[in-house]
């Protein structure tokens, strides 16, 4: 077992962290300034639910058809590069989808911000994991929950805009620009030069593998991936039905009033960051397994309450139960998958990443289904029910260690 060599940060690995915290702030408020405007915009466009299901699809698709060539583009630009550039691009992407006329257009913006959103996510998270080597410890944890507080910004930016009547396309343009300028900014404070470190100690962590004990059966491996994968899936399902439908159903089927209805979505963001910013803890001290287990069935149970008793304080406290109980999921899923043994270094890491990224493509467009089908209340027990998947899997996890 390999011990990391604890060292004092220098003032410019200080100013680096600060940069990438930056990055992750700015990539979570962009997308959230959109969010509380989808009900304006579904409206606008006179759209039923499963097209606009449908429409919002187009970002997790645009994120998947671009997800693989990040890699390309961070070994040739850098990783700080990269992601200041798809901030840039994201942000286009998103006031194109503002002030879309039709759906068509409303689509091919969101599936152009995602595919820049891609590409800043694996950029952020390789300078994050850059500057955690010039740490010696563990910090990535905390630019996650960061970006749960950008988000949670970009969602209170857009009630506040909202309540005073300001316009779609003013209040896009602000966001995008005030946060384009301060990645630029934070661009200058980026780590230096080419991605060498990074490759240097994944060959470290290669030869620190081969040492490991025999792999198991090639049948469980595939196992313990599949549900590492749904666990991941389970994740990003309940972040997507906050993200596309939180809003929708306050406001629709709940009457809440606009700005009151984004509400729902910030409840999950911001729950979701305290899961973040205490989940190292409770892992160390109660294992993945069990941390996974509590969550899921606080999520579970939470949401299923406040589907069962329908009321707009119940919703929002439904919303922020499931932001909680998600909120390591996707985190425990890519550290197990990135340890299971007989697969090449960052193969289970990789295959997990890439499909947990169908829960944000497919669930848009089953959840506005079902509700054209039935109602939205009905297809948010996609929540409750993505919470009973993970307690059904959660075996797979790692349990507290001895």
């Amino acid at each position: 077992m390999t011990v990391d060599v604890l060292r004092r940060a220098t003032p410019a690995d200080r100013r680096a962290r600060v940069a990438v915290a930056v990055l992750f702030f700015t990539n979570g408020a962009l997308f959230a300034n959109l969010l509380p405007r989808y009900p304006q915009i579904k409206a606008d466009l006179g759209i039923g639910n499963a097209a606009y299901g449908l429409a919002v699809a187009a970002f997790p698709a645009g994120a998947i058809a671009a997800g693989l060539a990040a890699g390309i583009l961070v070994r040739r630009f850098g990783s700080a590069r990269v992601a200041v550039g798809g901030t840039l691009l994201t942000g286009v992407g998103i006031l194109a989808a503002g002030l879309a006329d039709s759906v068509v257009v409303f689509a091919g913006a969101l599936f152009l911000a995602g595919a820049m959103d891609a590409f800043t996510d694996v950029a952020q998270n390789a300078h994050g994991l850059r500057v955690q080597r010039r740490y010696g410890r563990s910090i990535i944890n905390s630019f996650h929950a960061i970006w749960s507080i950008g988000a949670v910004t970009g969602g209170s930016m857009a009630a506040g805009a909202i309540a005073l009547g300001v316009p779609r396309g003013q209040h896009l343009l602000f966001s995008g620009v005030v946060f384009a300028v301060a990645a630029c900014v934070a661009l200058r404070f980026c780590l230096p030069g080419p991605e060498a470190e990074a490759a240097e100690a994944a060959e470290a962590e290669d030869g620190a593998r081969r040492t490991a004990p025999a792999p198991a059966t090639g049948a469980r491996i595939r196992y313990v991936l599949a549900a590492l994968v749904l666990i991941a899936t389970a994740g990003t399902l309940v972040e997507d039905a906050g993200s596309s439908w939180a809003t929708l159903y306050l406001s629709d089927s709940l009457h809440a009033s606009v700005a009151l209805a984004a509400s729902g979505y910030v409840a999950l963001v911001g729950a979701q960051f305290v899961g973040r910013l205490i989940g190292d803890r409770l892992v160390d001290r109660f294992g993945q397994r069990a941390v996974a287990r509590s969550g899921a069935l606080i999520a579970a149970v939470g949401m299923g309450l406040a589907l069962a008793v329908p009321t707009v304080p119940g919703t929002v406290l439904g919303f922020a139960a499931a932001g909680f109980g998600v909120a390591t999921l996707v985190p425990a899923a890519m550290h197990e998958a990135d340890e299971l043994p007989g697969l090449k270094p960052g193969s289970g890491l990789t295959i997990v990443s890439w499909l947990m990224r169908l829960g944000f493509l497919l669930s848009p467009p089953v959840v506005g289904l079902v509700a054209d089908a039935t109602s939205l209340r009905v297809g948010l027990l996609v929540v409750p029910l993505a919470g009973l998947l993970v307690l059904l899997l959660a075996g797979v996890l790692q349990p507290r260690r001895r």
